[in-house]
């Protein structure tokens, strides 16, 4: 990771996964793209490299996912989904050109139309947020527990009963405020003495 930004919350889900790129929404927020040049890297973890991003899109980036964020929290609360945020991301969607080819291990990568086509990125990305918003993969789109998080997360555990986006940040935070707490509670009942 390139020094100075916080490092970048990675997740098997491509869609949420870019919703992670601000956290803590509702604490002290934490941009995790800031510049254009972070949404590259961004991408390039997820094998949707370009060779640069404007600041122009960088925003529509921005745009997409606060859309999905949006989508996805709704969805998860079963709510009727905010139309401004469909309409964002259909037209993401639509207007990229990047194409699923099979490798010969038997994954799929998409191609983009042109090295710096940030477009046809963020439209997979939208196609993404899609399927799971669309309830067309199997898991659960739940929101974490952490009061300060809240992020949108798809739960494919076998129980879908996952209370967090990530254990190693938001899960191990809030065990951790629960044991002092617990901590501060006995000492001042007088208890543990």
């Amino acid at each position: 990771m390139r020094a100075g930004f916080p490092e970048f919350r990675l997740g098997s889900v491509l869609a949420t996964s870019f919703t992670g790129t601000l956290s803590e929404r509702f604490g002290d927020p934490v941009e995790r793209i800031p510049t254009p040049q972070r949404l590259v890297d961004w991408l390039a973890v997820y094998d949707l490299a370009v060779e640069s991003c404007t600041p122009a899109q960088l925003e529509l980036a921005k745009e997409l996912r606060e859309s999905i964020h949006a989508a996805a929290t709704a969805a998860a609360k079963q709510q009727p989904l905010p139309q401004p945020a469909v309409q964002v991301i259909n037209d993401r969607s639509t207007q990229g050109r990047a194409t699923a080819v099979l490798m010969p291990e038997g994954t799929r990568r998409w191609l983009l139309s042109s090295p710096d086509c940030v477009e046809d990125a963020l439209a997979v990305i939208a196609a993404d947020a899609i399927s799971i918003i669309a309830g067309e993969r199997d898991g659960r789109l739940a929101l974490c527990a952490s009061p300060t998080c809240q992020a949108a997360f798809f739960d494919t555990s076998r129980s879908r009963t996952r209370r967090w986006c990530d254990m190693n940040t938001c899960g191990n935070r809030e065990k951790k405020a629960r044991f002092y707490a617990n901590q501060r509670n006995n000492a001042g009942s007088g208890t543990g003495s």
